[in-house]
């Protein structure tokens, strides 16, 4: 019988409380059944599919998340106000979780709820852009681009690679400003 309060949601919680304490490397179904308090064959009631279905869920879950923080910081803004505020806290929820974050599948196999998860992340880039008047293969261009941009600047920062003085803030805002002009004058946008 499964224990009183263990689900596959609690489960998955306990992987990321563990990736976020000791890295992704740490992520075992002996230290997630340690952490829940039970037995690792117990955990298979709950992720049957062992260690790979538990590292898919985690994937989905951060996905999830992340999309959820970039979706609340945009919302209400457009255009150059919407980008400022998508890259900033796309770098706050990398800084913030930075072993999660690093533990982000950059080209994940195939599968289905890992793919929605996402598609629903590339809708945020998508909805910012349009405030560019981008659609179609501009679009896609573009959200390339910001998450190049994203995942870049959040990557080396987690990374501690910005070991100059200068404050990162003002190397962030300066990368805003080069990344909405680009918006600005991209190629099918429109400019106002």
């Amino acid at each position: 019988m499964a224990r009183a309060g263990l689900s596959p949601t609690a489960v998955v919680d306990h992987a990321l409380d563990l990736i976020d304490a000791q890295g992704a490397e740490t992520l075992t179904l002996a230290a997630v059944a340690a952490r829940a308090g039970v037995a690792t064959p117990s955990l298979y009631k709950h992720v049957a599919g062992g260690l790979p279905e538990l590292r898919r869920l985690v994937a989905v879950r951060t996905l999830d998340d992340l999309t959820d923080h970039l979706a609340a910081a945009v919302l209400g803004h457009s255009r150059d106000e919407a980008v400022a505020a998508l890259l900033t806290a796309y770098a706050g929820y990398a800084t913030g979780f930075p072993r999660r974050y690093a533990a982000l599948p950059q080209a994940p196999a195939p599968d289905p709820e890992l793919t929605a998860a996402g598609e629903r992340l590339v809708n945020v880039l998508f909805a910012v852009l349009r405030g560019y008047g981008l659609e179609g293969s501009e679009a896609v261009h573009a959200a390339r681009t910001l998450r190049a941009v994203a995942h870049g600047y959040a990557s080396l920062t987690t990374a501690g690679a910005f070991q100059l003085a200068e404050g990162r803030d003002v190397t962030l805002e300066r990368l805003i400003g080069v990344v909405v002009d680009g918006l600005a004058d991209w190629p099918g946008g429109r400019t106002a």
